[in-house]
């Protein structure tokens, strides 16, 4: 399934986002564990993922409607959108749930970060669809 763009506007792509991939083979063509990107606002952090390589699955193309894209958010939660009911309703169907577990559909970046989010090793695209 392709994602769903959202329709906000995006600031500069100045905001510091760090993806630290468990299992980098399975997500990327590139074998680096930790990714430095710089994201803008108005983006979720799968949006700025998957346009830099990163192919984080997302079942449902990103509209809140699944779990495949469960992260967890080693810092700068505050940098982001809060956790809407329906997402928390939806994550608490991911494997692996934890106090910062996450939607990365869902997480929009709104602050100056830093932000650093971590794709668990289970969350594997196993389509390896390219970003559109």
């Amino acid at each position: 399934m392709t994602l769903k763009h959202n329709d906000r506007p995006r600031g500069p792509a100045i905001v510091p986002i760090t993806f630290l991939l468990d299992d980098p083979a399975s997500l990327s063509t590139d074998p680096s564990k930790e990714r430095r990107l710089k994201g803008g606002t108005g983006m979720s952090l799968l949006e700025l993922a998957l346009e830099n390589g990163i192919n984080i699955e997302h079942a449902c193309g990103g509209v809140c409607a699944c779990s495949t894209c469960h992260v967890y958010i080693e810092s700068g939660n505050e940098n982001l959108s809060e956790a809407s009911e329906s997402e928390e309703d939806r994550v608490e169907e991911a494997p692996g749930l934890q106090r910062n577990s996450r939607l990365a559909c869902q997480c929009i970046i709104e602050g100056n970060g830093p932000i650093v989010a971590r794709v668990p090793g289970w969350n594997r695209n196993a389509i390896k669809e390219d970003p559109h």
